[in-house]
């Protein structure tokens, strides 16, 4: 009898939690040929720190609650394994798979964790290791390669655009108003930013930019005047990671992939609208709530996350390895996708950005964008709570010895 283990990476969504709970589900059927269900914490950094939990000795009831849980329930990290495979920490890997006698490897995250799953793989296929080593999709910033979306991302998406619609309502209020930035993660990819243009002309940003298109700050200048002597007031949604010159850039600081820390764009900018128009400002960051906010996951996110684990647990014991599970879509209306296994060497370490094809102009999006997006955040969720706050899993943690 073998055991698997499961790894969280990267940062975390509404539904990674989803996705661990369909793998253990699915776990639980094929108890014939696994063992023990593990968990390791804090990433990659629990398998070479024998840093693992038994997570069939975790309650049901906790289980269950994953489902509605935020953020990496078992940790999470951002460490880069080193290009050479036989670096002494891969050691230090392998004899922790060797003492837990574990066969299947499942690694859920985005572009830099498919990286970690594509070097796992191709260390057990040079070490002759027996090894199923399978990559569950997950990202906000939808930017994975292959994958029609990302797991995480419609979730993020319907708190965006739920959010910019309140702030767009706030705006208008006032006789006089501001010019608002609301700043919406998005490193290389605007998905994220991009899909605030789905909401209805009254509520929808007066101007969207995102990083596939280049950034003209005088051009900037002239568009949010024009609109403020319009309305009297102008909402701007603008992805973290156009390229503005910033006065905190020198103290910007980078983690181990080598990707800077975004955050702070809307109040540059505000501060330029001050500066350049003379113009009263607010700016607004959705923050780390944007990513991993329960209450409005959506449906469909939620059950291809649950589905997608269990299915990386059946691929895995049907001898696959070395390949992340994608979505292909069908149709847009009615939405029909199909599940494949892709590679993972195909998709570590590339991104997807948004298509030309999906772009109107350098502020708005086209209809087949929204066309796109509309099927991703449809469905609500049913929250339990517990006097008026949202329960969340609390697991026990039991250490594997």
């Amino acid at each position: 009898m073998k055991n698997m283990i499961y790894i969280q990476s990267g940062g975390p969504t509404s539904v990674i939690n989803s996705s661990l709970y369909g793998a253990i589900q699915e776990a639980k059927l094929h108890s014939s040929q696994i063992d023990h269900i593990y968990g390791s914490l804090y990433g990659v950094e629990g398998l070479i720190e024998d840093n693992i939990i038994d997570l069939g000795l975790e309650d049901e009831e906790q289980i269950e609650l994953l489902k509605q849980t935020a953020g990496a329930i078992l940790g999470t990290t951002r460490r880069k394994l080193p290009r050479n495979v036989h670096d002494p920490v891969y050691q230090k890997i392998i004899d922790n798979i060797e003492k837990h006698n574990i066969k299947y490897i499942f690694i859920n995250g985005g572009n830099d964790s498919m990286d970690t799953c594509h070097k796992l793989s191709v260390l057990s296929q040079e070490m002759g290791l027996d090894l199923r080593v399978i990559g569950v999709p997950k990202t906000i910033d939808n930017d994975l390669a292959v994958t029609d979306h990302s797991l995480g991302f419609p979730s993020a998406a319907k708190f965006v655009i739920n959010s910019v619609n309140s702030t767009a309502i706030d705006a208008g209020c006032y006789r006089s108003g501001k010019v608002y930035v609301v700043e919406i993660m998005g490193r290389n990819a605007g998905w994220l930013t991009a899909s605030t243009d789905l909401l209805p002309d009254d509520t929808r940003p007066d101007l969207i930019y995102i990083p596939e298109r280049p950034f003209d700050p005088n051009l900037f200048l002239e568009e949010v005047k024009e609109v403020y002597e319009r309305k009297g007031y102008a909402i701007v949604a603008v992805s973290e990671g156009i390229e503005f010159s910033r006065k905190s850039m020198g103290n910007v600081r980078f983690d181990s992939f080598g990707h800077a820390q975004l955050g702070g764009i809307a109040d540059e900018l505000c501060e330029y609208v001050e500066d350049e128009l003379n113009l009263p400002t607010r700016a607004v960051e959705f923050s780390l709530t944007q990513r991993a906010f329960p209450p409005l996951i959506s449906k469909v996110d939620q059950d291809e996350a649950i589905y997608i684990g269990r299915m990386a647990v059946r691929s895995a014991l049907e001898g696959e390895t070395g390949k992340m599970i994608v979505i292909k879509r069908i149709s847009d209306e009615p939405y029909v996708i199909e599940y494949r296994l892709e590679d993972v060497g195909n998709i570590a370490n590339h991104e997807s950005i948004i298509p030309e094809s999906m772009m109107l102009d350098h502020t708005r999006m086209s209809e087949s964008f929204r066309r796109y997006l509309r099927p991703l955040i449809r469905g609500e969720i049913e929250i339990k709570y517990k006097d008026g706050l949202a329960l969340h899993a609390s697991l026990k943690k039991i250490k594997v010895k």
